[in-house]
């Protein structure tokens, strides 16, 4: 068509996979399959616009191994630890079940063994790229079940190249004259020959080369790249596959500083190179074999989207996890991946399965992918319609996620804090070092670890899921405190509270103005603005910087900016009552203040909260200065100075407050509390004025500090 020109031939290609690449991001489709769709389209059963299938194979091959080598690159066994048995048991786990039972529908369908084998094994992998992509799309890639799953997709990664492993091997030809145990032993030796190979390399040499070539970032990738299609070449001379060679190149990186900073790089260009695998894929396939194979494609689908997540929930819930963490978690495998097509593919090169085999495993990939996409995306509302029925593969107690931390002895919590990431820290630390009490709910395992080893009460959920509040004790709690940013879950949030009659206040967190009138529509009684609080502060601490602080002379004297704390001891006190020149010998020579820099404060002048104090003295005086000044406040005996309260306060028949005026009594001088309206028979009275006159039986509703409430309540009637 294009007249045997090459470069027209992938120009052409690649315009078509950008478009159809464009009609996937509509649909929220992955681009493997998009990719797939345009080499069906290209390939001869269509537009018949690839001719050059020599130099498209040689762009796939490069694909999968540079796909390998990151995979090795990346290799993190220390997940799977962090993760604990889990990962190791539903991984492995979900792939013996799911072989076992693949192979024996394969068997059934009267599949030859050794093709029902391979359907069998490409029915176990699941697309950690995919997967990776959607949890981070979603922001749950830190979450419990996004930890387990990317665990068990690990070791799905670690069985899949075991798998490439023992088919090349297995596929390698016997040379005349030799017996099968002879040509095992020299494959065995070759192999353990390359292991050591790359041992001596990554022991002795990778680890100072790579820090030599660290200096130029280009000759780094380069060299990465050089070393990956090397030790490829290696092992497909040696009688393994090529990718097998990559991947040891990368395990063989994965010890240095720089993987991170190699895998970045390359990502980009694997993804560009698997486009040609996928390309190749679709243009090779014979639609009128893969015609006949859409029963049991359709058969093995369903095993797959319904299956596998059914294996991981019976495996999670007989460990003790709640039936949503499996249930999220077992979402993340139904769907095949890209390894089973490259082990498909693998076998159909050696000869070990038919084109049948290759056509209907492809379409399996195809279906499986497309429908879990929208499965995971929608895993919120999916969840929500199944969850009764799930009740069968949790048990009574899953206790692996109900371990909260005890909270007796406090007979109240000030705050349950929803998200503790560096925002949420932030609010944490400050509310511990004002002596609240609090709970903090999170879904990152390890910063729940964090604060668990310091005594924090913690406890691992997602205020959105209903049952989670059954768990916490929203009665004893007076604040519920969200710094998730995101307006999804907040309304949720908001909504949960309300429906299930909450009496506690509740504080989200707000992107903007407008996201900020819509919490308190909701019934936000607080709207943090983080994003513009941190820019005022940060303003006001640029503003006057240059004029503040001098600039430096050869002399023993330093000068330093501290920001004095809302909840810090020298917080509303005067500099003379600050011992800071009699204890470290330190000097205040400015305050900045919303902006403004007030020279030479005179000893009265009083410190408030967030003013920035120019200090000057010896060095080693300004550390202990500033810890001087942000000491926490102590309470006093324990008590709440800083809470107000209201109450309705009764005048008794015969008190001798009724017939005179809020004026005349000096209400709130007497009794240190406001009066803020008045219930008289069924009337309620807010809009008061001064010369208001009581009545007996009135209801005064009264506002001030806790202690003042309580004794005037204790005086009733007044």
């Amino acid at each position: 068509m294009l007249d045997g020109n090459s470069f027209l031939e992938i120009a052409a290609v690649l315009s078509l996979a950008t478009l159809l690449g464009i009609v996937g991001q509509r649909l929220r489709q992955p681009l493997l399959i998009m990719f797939l769709a345009t080499g069906i389209l290209a390939g001869p059963s269509w537009l018949g616009i690839i001719q050059s299938y020599h130099e498209i194979e040689l762009l796939a091959h490069m694909g999968i191994a540079l796909l390998l080598f990151i995979v090795g690159l990346k290799l993190d066994l220390g997940l799977i630890r962090t993760t604990g048995p889990v990962a190791l048991a539903t991984g492995l786990g979900q792939i013996v079940f799911t072989s076992a039972i693949g192979f024996l529908i394969a068997l059934a369908l009267d599949i030859p063994p050794v093709d029902a084998a391979y359907v069998a094994v490409a029915l176990t992998f699941s697309s950690t790229i995919i997967i990776v992509k959607l949890l981070s799309d979603k922001k749950e890639i830190d979450s419990l079940h996004g930890q387990i799953a990317i665990g068990f997709l690990i070791v799905q990664d670690i069985a899949a190249i075991l798998a490439l492993v023992a088919l090349t091997t297995f596929g390698s030809p016997i040379a005349a004259g030799q017996s099968a145990w002879t040509g095992s032993l020299l494959i065995a030796a070759k192999g353990l020959g390359l292991l050591a190979f790359a041992a001596l390399m990554t022991r002795y040499v990778l680890p100072g080369l790579a820090l030599r070539l660290a200096y130029s970032q280009e000759l780094l990738i380069l060299f990465a790249i050089a070393w990956a299609v090397c030790l490829g070449a290696g092992g497909e001379w040696l009688g393994f596959s090529k990718e097998v060679g990559a991947f040891l190149a990368g395990v063989s990186l994965a010890s240095t500083d720089y993987r991170d900073a190699i895998g970045a790089r390359l990502t980009s260009l694997r993804d560009f190179l698997l486009l040609f695998f996928f390309i190749d894929l679709g243009a090779r396939l014979e639609w009128t074999m893969v015609g006949s194979q859409v029963g049991a494609a359709g058969l093995f689908s369903v095993f797959v989207l319904v299956g596998n997540p059914l294996i991981v929930l019976a495996i999670m819930g007989f460990m003790g996890y709640r039936r949503r963490t499996a249930f999220l978690a077992g979402l993340t495998v139904a769907q095949i991946s890209e390894f089973s097509l490259i082990v498909a593919a693998l076998g159909l090169s050696i000869g070990h399965i038919a084109p049948e085999t290759m056509g209907l495993i492809t379409l399996v990939g195809v279906v499986t992918i497309f429908v879990s996409t929208y499965m995971i995306l929608y895993s919120g509302s999916l969840y929500h319609l199944l969850s009764k029925p799930l009740k069968v593969f949790e048990r009574r107690t899953p206790f692996r996620e109900c371990a909260v931390d005890s909270l007796e002895g406090a007979p109240q919590l000030d705050v349950i804090l929803v998200g503790l990431g560096t925002y949420g820290r932030g609010i944490a630390e400050c509310l511990l070092r004002r002596r609240k009490t609090l709970l903090g709910v999170d879904f990152d395992p390890q910063v729940l670890r964090t604060w668990r080893s310091r005594g924090v009460p913690v406890l691992y959920g997602d205020m959105t899921d209903p049952e989670l509040h059954e768990h916490l004790p929203l009665n004893k709690a007076r604040w519920v405190v969200s710094t998730v940013r995101s307006r999804h879950l907040d309304l949720e949030l908001l909504h949960h509270l309300r429906d299930r009659g909450v009496e506690a206040k509740v504080a989200v967190s707000a992107a903007n103005e407008a996201e900020a009138d819509l919490f308190k529509q909701e019934g936000a009684h607080v709207v943090f603005r983080p994003f513009a609080d941190a820019a005022e502060q940060a303003a006001d601490a640029l503003t006057r910087s240059m004029e503040m602080l001098p600039k430096n002379i050869d002399w023993p004297i330093a000068f330093q900016e501290i920001r004095i704390r809302s909840g810090a001891s020298a917080a509303g006190k005067t500099i003379k009552d600050i011992p800071l020149r009699s204890q470290t010998g330190v000097s205040v020579l400015a305050v900045s203040r919303a902006g403004r820099v007030l020279y030479e404060p005179g000893p009265d002048f009083q410190v408030y909260p967030g003013d920035r104090l120019v200090v000057m003295g010896p060095p080693d005086e300004l550390q202990e200065a500033e810890a001087m000044l942000d000491q926490p406040v102590e309470d006093l005996d324990g008590e709440r100075t800083d809470r107000f309260e209201i109450n309705e306060i009764r005048i008794g028949e015969n008190s001798e407050l009724g017939g005179r005026t809020l004026a005349e009594l000096q209400f709130r001088q007497k009794y240190e509390a406001t009066v803020i309206g008045i219930i008289r028979g069924g009337q309620r009275i807010t809009a008061l004025r001064t010369t208001e006159r009581l009545q007996p039986g009135d209801g005064l509703v009264v506002i001030g500090a806790a202690e003042a409430v309580k004794g005037l309540k204790g005086m009733e009637p007044l």
